[in-house]
């Protein structure tokens, strides 16, 4: 079977459950986004060699998949995969700041390659966020779903600050203009 059906050749796409829509549709914005923070996740992976933070990321991508999936349908699930995965998460912020000095200015982001790679998922993070918010103003999301991407993006950020920490990387303090 090829890779390619021509079916969105002219523009459209099919949610799960075979319901066609235009791939600029909101739901296609959030699930999107989500694939990509889990491709760049990904690439994050490749360039790190801190294990506590690539078996982390693992865990998010699989994670992310089940996210995905759920935005992909119509259907609103009740998966409370999206709670118990926001609560581990706070656990493991709260772990690895208290490792770190404490913060007490923005940081600009970059330091070592795999925090630099880290500030970029951040980002890509925060896109998703703002993608499944808009699409919850228009349709039914699990709220659980938002908590949990708001949550990652902060998870993101302190893996990014412990990631330089562990590597002897100075932040570099925003010094405003």
């Amino acid at each position: 079977m090829p890779i390619y059906t021509k079916f969105g050749d002219k523009g459209n796409t099919s949610l799960l459950g075979g319901i066609v829509v235009p791939k600029d549709d909101p739901r296609v914005e959030a699930y999107g986004s989500v694939d990509e923070l889990n491709a760049t996740l990904g690439i994050v992976i490749a360039f790190n060699d801190i294990e506590i933070v690539s078996k982390s990321l693992t865990q998010i991508q699989n994670d992310l998949f089940v996210i995905g999936a759920e935005l992909a349908a119509k259907e609103v699930s009740s998966n409370e995969l999206y709670a118990r995965r926001s609560d581990e998460m706070e656990k493991e912020i709260d772990s690895l700041y208290s490792q770190l000095p404490v913060l007490k200015n923005f940081v600009l982001p970059g330091g070592s390659k795999t925090a630099s790679l880290l500030h970029l998922a951040r980002t890509v993070c925060r896109r998703a966020e703002r993608a499944i918010v808009s699409l919850s103003q228009e349709e039914k999301v699990n709220p659980d779903i938002i908590i949990y991407i708001n949550r990652l993006g902060d998870l993101i950020f302190t893996q990014a600050r412990f990631v330089n920490f562990k590597k002897g990387s100075k932040e570099v303090i925003w010094k405003g203009s």
